[in-house]
């Protein structure tokens, strides 16, 4: 006997455009746009272009860690012989400590989709962390970027 999904109606699906999630600088040398948050989950998806020589501070993740690169290349000081290019896909397991760097000689920014559950721990010399992003967080820092680069009210789509 086959298998049938009952759906008592059509689920809907949720759109974002280019336009309505702009790109923010969230440092000289980072870019990113929030599309996606589901803070009850802990769950953030998030776009970052990084230009070359970008090193990110290293941090442990607390949930697992999905990415997708669109274009550049980029890799983990810790395995750096694993380069990430156009294509590739990369997970991350809870509890995976990295820090993010983007070669010199890069062809352009390194675009990645990232999505996060939990939070970032970001860590000092010393292992100890300094502090925390996690999905409330990254909201509240995109809408505040957007807001003081003119970029208006993004439309994130935001699940409590």
């Amino acid at each position: 006997m086959p298998f049938t999904l009952e759906i008592p109606e059509p689920l809907g699906t949720t759109h974002r455009s280019d336009e309505e999630l702009p790109w923010v600088d969230l440092t000289p040398e980072v870019e990113t746009k929030v599309a996606h948050v589901n803070l009850k989950e802990g769950l953030w998806v998030v776009r970052n272009r990084m230009q070359p020589g970008t090193q990110v501070q290293t941090h442990r993740h607390t949930g697992p860690v999905f990415a997708f690169t669109m274009s550049g290349s980029w890799h983990y000081l810790e395995s750096a012989e694993e380069m990430n290019r156009p294509g590739s896909y990369l997970f991350e397991p809870a509890g995976s400590i990295h820090t993010l760097k983007v070669p010199e000689d890069s062809d352009g920014p390194a675009d990645v989709w990232f999505a996060i559950y939990g939070a970032n721990l970001n860590l000092d010399a010393g292992g100890n962390i300094e502090s925390v992003l996690d999905a409330g967080t990254m909201l509240a820092v995109y809408r505040a970027l957007c807001q003081q680069q003119g970029r208006g009210e993004p439309n994130v789509y935001v699940e409590q």
